[in-house]
């Protein structure tokens, strides 16, 4: 990796965003081409005064310069541990999808492995207060494609992405947390210790965001163009119609990238999130499966030796009465009383074979009755 310190520069300047950057380097203004020119040549390129201004104080040394202040504090976090990487636009270990974009971060922030940015990725999004049935195919699904050698990448925000995180977790795999933060915070708090067990996995936190940033809601959307950005694909899993979840599929299908969506129950409101985008050119998916039969050519994936239904419905040992309770609940949340309506057993008899179902794993309580998990 070589000395990213003009390029962190140029990340520093006010009023000059990674989409101006991209078009001025495609013009052939490198970062060390710009730190050289002239006040006319930064003239004609249009750039506005409190960027000519950075510009001017930067290159003349000025004392209180803002942009050296925020390079050497970039510098500083980068020497505080081993596991600090700072990547340039140019570094070889930069994400090569990432960089194909119009406004790809012309640094990034890295805490954690590296190697693993290049390594074919799925991006997971979905609800923030999913529903038990959406966390379960959140992380079943990231489960499968862990081992299926992708590396699953998300934004560490509860629900969906916490899933997913967890999911790769468990199977041992490296995922990567995209932040809307420096790479110094972690958002929400609660995910800490989440976010410390992706880096004993060999995952990452990755930002362009400076150290010590907090989390504005406008940092988020920039957030959700690096997750597809660095993805083959984007699963989607339960998002409402307006939501962050759909602006990243969005920003994934003008990526160029897959797109692929679970369907749900008509009657949940974060199923039609997911109905949209499927009417839009998202692929349906049930499985993981469905997605390493469409993207595991681009890496020569070979799926987990399981079977594939299994994947996304497990089989249950039960006897014939809890299976068929089981079959009258189907996916979505009831309450104790349409069970029985359905079931025609009595509440009381109900409740024993409940508590049964909930200690075998085959479904979970909620505020609001049972679903299967």
């Amino acid at each position: 990796m070589g000395d990213p310190r003009d390029w962190i520069a140029v990340a520093a300047l006010p009023d000059l965003g990674p989409a101006s950057i991209k078009r001025l380097w495609d013009h052939g203004w490198t970062p060390e081409k710009l730190f050289n020119s002239s006040l006319s040549d930064w003239q004609r390129l249009g750039l506005k005064k409190s960027t000519l201004n950075a510009l001017n104080n930067y290159q003349c040394g000025s004392r209180n310069c803002l942009v050296s202040e925020r390079v050497e504090l970039a510098l500083n976090w980068r020497g505080a541990a081993d596991d600090h990487s700072i990547l340039a636009i140019t570094d070889p270990a930069y994400p090569t999808l990432l960089r194909e974009l119009t406004d790809p971060p012309p640094v990034l922030f890295v805490k954690g492995e590296v190697s693993c940015l290049n390594l074919p990725q799925i991006g997971v999004v979905g609800s923030r207060s999913a529903s038990v049935t959406g966390l379960g195919q959140a992380a079943t699904m990231a489960e499968y494609l862990s081992e299926s050698g992708f590396v699953i990448n998300s934004g560490l925000a509860l629900g969906v992405d916490a899933a997913a995180h967890m999911a790769a977790v468990k199977s041992k795999r490296p995922t990567i947390a995209v932040l809307g933060t420096g790479v110094d915070r972690i958002y929400p708090s609660r995910n800490q210790s989440l976010a410390e067990s992706i880096l004993s996995n060999k995952g990452a936190w990755v930002s362009e965001f400076f150290p010590g940033t907090a989390p504005l809601a406008s940092h988020f959307p920039r957030r959700n163009r690096i997750i597809s950005g660095m993805s083959l694909g984007i699963l989607v899993v339960e998002a409402a119609l307006r939501s962050g979840s759909l602006i990243t599929a969005r920003m994934a299908m003008e990526q160029n990238r897959e797109v692929f969506a679970i369907p749900g129950p008509l009657n949940n409101p974060l199923s039609k999130g997911c109905h949209q985008l499927i009417r839009e050119g998202a692929v349906l998916v049930e499985s993981g499966a469905d997605i390493v039969r469409e993207l595991g050519s681009l890496l020569g994936a070979i799926a987990p030796a399981k079977d594939e239904d299994s994947a996304s419905e497990p089989e249950y040992q039960v006897d014939s009465e809890l299976g068929s309770l089981l079959q009258c609940m189907g996916f979505e949340i009831c309450s104790v009383d349409q069970i029985s309506q359905r079931s025609g057993l009595s509440v009381a008899k109900l409740s024993s074979m409940l508590v049964e179902l909930e200690l075998k794993g085959m479904i979970s309580q909620t505020s609001s009755g049972y679903v299967r998990s």
